[in-house]
């Protein structure tokens, strides 16, 4: 499967990049299947650089904070305004249990119909698998101060150039602090995309928050893991730094993700 780093700056869009939103696409033998992990603030401008919209085959929401989710409102324009017609069925959203209340509010809209109308909202249950074309996705519950927060292990199973079936392994962690469930869900990942908002030594007395590089490399050793590759990083925390802190802690490959990058799991 391919990755493409739509957004992973941290909390905010920062100058550089929107707030987090994740692009896999891969083939089922028949056609070409895209899904979006996070669709937070400012990245539905920039993942038209990568995909046209109705292209769109479904949207996972890792938790309900505005740089994971808000930019699912202008996608509800896009799809209810479009002049001449979306052309498709509604957008598959899974997310947590309050996402389309959580929308529809943000947009000023009464519950019902909301934007159901535009999308086709599904429930998380933790640890019960979505398969939606070549994808099979995992929520696992983390730690993270919101009622419902999870990480998503992503797995796919493809034909290579000689046609024989590759399965790969992607761990998204959402955003968590150190957690059982994070490392079981990158458990031998190929490729854990993992956030490190925060730095050693400068958020010790926050807890049960967000990942420091140190316990990013903990997390990927603990789990198995493959590649490292650290994201959702705020402008006011250093790439350097985080880079620095988990390198020790990890044996692998570690990169911090750049928005507009491909990476391939």
């Amino acid at each position: 499967m391919k990755l493409t780093i739509v957004g992973c700056t941290g909390s905010f869009p920062g100058p550089g990049s929107p707030a987090s939103c994740y692009l896999l696409t891969a083939h089922d033998g028949e056609r070409q299947w895209k899904i979006v992990m996070d669709l937070g603030s400012g990245a539905l401008g920039a993942i038209q650089r990568y995909t046209d919209l109705e292209d769109i085959d479904a949207i996972f929401l890792t938790h309900l904070h505005p740089d994971h989710c808000m930019d699912l409102c202008g996608l509800h324009v896009a799809v209810r305004w479009k002049p001449g017609g979306w052309g498709r069925d509604r957008i598959p959203v899974w997310g947590p249990a309050a996402t389309a209340d959580r929308m529809a509010t943000a947009y000023g809209l009464d519950l019902d119909p909301g934007m159901h109308e535009e999308f086709d909202f599904s429930n998380w249950s933790e640890r019960k698998s979505v398969q939606l074309g070549p994808f099979t996705v995992t929520p696992y519950a983390v730690n993270h101060p919101v009622e419902e927060a999870y990480a998503l292990r992503v797995e796919v199973t493809e034909p290579d150039k000689e046609g024989k079936a590759v399965s790969r392994i992607l761990t998204y962690s959402g955003d968590t602090d150190s957690c059982q469930g994070l490392e079981d869900a990158a458990r031998n990942a190929d490729l854990f995309l993992c956030e490190a908002a925060f730095e050693e030594g400068r958020d010790d007395d926050i807890k049960d928050v967000h990942l420091t590089g140190k316990r990013a490399g903990q997390a990927a050793t603990a789990a198995g893991a493959r590649r490292l590759l650290l994201t959702h990083i705020p402008v006011w925390t250093s790439q350097t730094k985080v880079m620095a802190e988990a390198r020790p802690e990890f044996a692998g490959d570690v990169a911090v993700a750049v928005a507009g990058v491909h990476y391939t799991v």
